[in-house]
């Protein structure tokens, strides 16, 4: 079935969709993981984008239960050079046109995703539109042109739990609380859902800790009362500065208790401390990303997904102090402050999907709530 791809500045692109008709406008962007499909798929930071798989072959070992990061499917579409229809691994249970079926996503392949991807690169990130439906590419290129973009709209409220919830056998239990009493050696943790992935949950269970996630616009008396002894800040989409009613309730919650914050939750922390942030050009997607970390000079390979980042010109250095810069455009990466317990990094040391170089973050979190 044809398919076609345009983007806003009057690029277009011929494929043929793998899903049926349908057609999404969104940001067009691409990943660089070499496999991680399905985890890139159930992304909440992916919310409000069409992604563009770099390897050329996908959907070769399915899809599964145990490898969802959040209980839905957030690109608009999934644009790849090929897909493979007959997965052969023991852990499918369906393919991933079936599964991109299930909740309405337009999967597209048989085109040049390596020219798409160069053309991003020199040109940046751009709206664009995927259609089955409309194939007069005038027509296409300027209803993408007229789509309201990323820049300054709340994507964290498309995708942030409507109720707190809690943890139990791998599975989120909606409408439980972690105010009750616990053992004394059990840490609490409340994190701010602003696009939360369920490994990092896991990784804080499995260090001991019991995990509270809570909806965006969670006010700081709300959060006190749970007692907490420490605040994650999660991932999510879109642009920090269009997120509303947040900042303020972390600058609130600085110096109460220790916080940690990952991807979206990093830049917030960075407009919490009273800097701004930027767009990337074409931001950085993928399990290869490299990082270093400046007080250890250690290298770390990462995981990344993200199209904006905190300028760290607007901060200042006596307060807060950079720890992380990106190798490849020497980006900030990661920094914490020299008052309050508080440290935050942009990539995902999850690892889901990706290496898992940065997991000791979580382990930095867990010290410094013990020893603040």
């Amino acid at each position: 079935m044809k398919a076609l791809i345009a983007m806003e500045d009057g690029t277009i692109f011929e494929g043929r969709s793998f899903t049926g008709h349908g057609e999404a406008v969104g940001e067009i962007v691409f990943n660089t993981s070499m496999s991680g499909y399905q985890e890139v798929l159930t992304d909440p930071s992916y919310t409000g984008q069409i992604v563009t798989m770099t390897y050329p072959l996908i959907g070769n070992y399915g899809i599964n239960p145990e490898d969802m990061e959040s209980l839905a499917v957030h690109p608009k579409a999934f644009l790849v050079k090929e897909y493979h229809g007959e997965p052969s691994n023991f852990r499918s249970t369906q393919t991933l046109a079936e599964f991109l079926g299930e909740y309405d996503v337009l999967g597209v392949e048989g085109f040049d995703t390596r020219a798409l991807v160069r053309h991003i690169r020199t040109a940046g990130a751009m709206k664009g539109l995927v259609s089955t439906k409309d194939l007069d590419p005038d027509s296409l290129v300027e209803r993408a042109r007229q789509w309201h973009g990323l820049v300054g709209q709340d994507m964290v409220k498309l995708v942030t739990c409507s109720a707190p919830y809690t943890w139990v056998s791998d599975r989120p239990q909606p409408g439980t609380s972690l105010i009750q009493p616990r053992g004394d050696t059990e840490l609490k943790i409340v994190a701010f859902d602003f696009g939360i992935k369920f490994n990092q949950i896991r990784i804080f269970e499995q260090r001991g800790c019991r995990v509270q996630v809570v909806p965006a616009t969670t006010d700081t008396q709300t959060i006190m009362a749970m007692e907490p002894d420490g605040i994650f800040l999660s991932n999510g989409p879109g642009d920090p500065e269009g997120v509303e009613g947040v900042v303020e309730t972390i600058r609130e919650l600085l110096g109460q208790k220790p916080i940690f914050g990952i991807c979206l939750g990093h830049q917030i922390l960075g407009l919490a401390y009273g800097g701004s942030t930027y767009k990337l050009k074409f931001g950085h997607r993928g399990g290869n990303q490299p990082v270093k970390d400046l007080q250890t000079g250690k290298v770390e390979i990462t995981s990344q997904n993200h199209g904006f980042c905190v300028d760290m010109n607007t901060l200042d250095p006596s307060q807060v102090e950079l720890t992380h810069i990106n190798l490849n455009d020497e980006s900030c990466e990661g920094m914490r402050h020299r008052v309050y317990p508080a440290f935050s990094v942009q990539y995902h040391p999850e690892h889901a999907p990706g290496p898992h170089d940065a997991e000791y973050l979580f382990d930095r979190f867990i010290d410094l709530i013990r020893n603040p």
